[in-house]
């Protein structure tokens, strides 16, 4: 009876010492984390602070993190430096064109490869995959010269029919259509749906994550693209953002920069 009696507090030690571990493991963890994080956030905090800095507090050393006056005029400054706004609506644009054509043109194409029968189909499929090999320097001049030839050069459209069509999202839409059940098509084609109805009303429907994965990449990729926009755009009204960016930095690295110029710059302008 001793013995059994001597038990229950053991176990419930043990349970608190266990407990107690676990909770001194959790924390260091979370420190780390924490620590890990604040370093990798320290260059976006820099950003901010810089922002609201003035130009020889930005370039002063030692660097200070806080600054002494919060400048909110170099936002406005900024905005009215370059239009902005126009920059962010063509990035819209094209993003969101190239996003729907894309989801379009590869859903079809992924289609038509992953359940359509046809002489050569797969021959054309590896055909069209090995155009992702091919870096896009090598097919610039030829891109730019076919939108010379169609009037595209310095227009929008210029940007995002090329754009249009992906190899890469292409095979993604056929290898999840190929995962689609066969008797889900069979029994469409039972009830009389011919073949853009079964693509339209049950593979696209069913395609929701592939779409939402193309979706976002192409987006994201259309954001930030900068090569091609640059070679076809050269009107400051069709920027996209990155380039409006890229000109606002030429604009501020054209000037030289010295201590003294900016010391009688910020006090010219106090």
């Amino acid at each position: 009876m001793s013995v059994i009696a001597a038990r229950p507090p053991v176990a419930a030690s043990s349970r608190g010492r266990r407990r107690r571990i676990r909770l001194v493991g959790d924390a260091a963890v979370w420190v780390f984390l924490l620590v890990f994080g604040l370093i990798w956030m320290a260059p976006f905090l820099w950003m901010v602070s810089a922002s609201f800095k003035s130009l020889p507090e930005i370039y002063a050393f030692p660097p200070t993190w806080i600054p002494k006056q919060l400048r909110w005029q170099n936002y406005v400054d900024t905005w009215q430096a370059v239009p902005f706004g126009r920059f962010f609506l063509n990035s819209g644009i094209v993003a969101v064109s190239v996003t729907a054509g894309q989801v379009l043109t590869c859903s079809l194409a992924g289609y038509s490869f992953a359940r359509l029968r046809y002489p050569g189909r797969d021959r054309i499929f590896l055909a069209y995959l090995g155009t992702m090999m091919i870096p896009f320097p090598v097919v610039m001049i030829p891109l730019f010269i076919l939108m010379k030839d169609l009037a595209l050069v310095d227009h929008l459209p210029g940007l995002v029919l090329p754009a249009m069509f992906s190899a890469w999202g292409t095979f993604l839409m056929r290898q999840f259509m190929l995962t689609i059940p066969k008797e889900l098509e069979e029994a469409a084609k039972i009830d009389g749906a011919s073949l853009f109805g079964i693509y339209w009303r049950l593979f696209l429907p069913l395609s929701g994550p592939v779409i939402a994965t193309l979706s976002i990449f192409t987006f994201l990729g259309q954001w930030n693209a900068f090569l091609w926009p640059l070679i076809m755009i050269s009107s400051v009204d069709k920027k996209t953002l990155p380039l409006g960016l890229a000109s606002l930095q030429a604009q501020l690295t054209a000037i030289p920069v010295s201590y003294t110029h900016l010391r009688a710059h910020e006090t010219g302008r106090n």
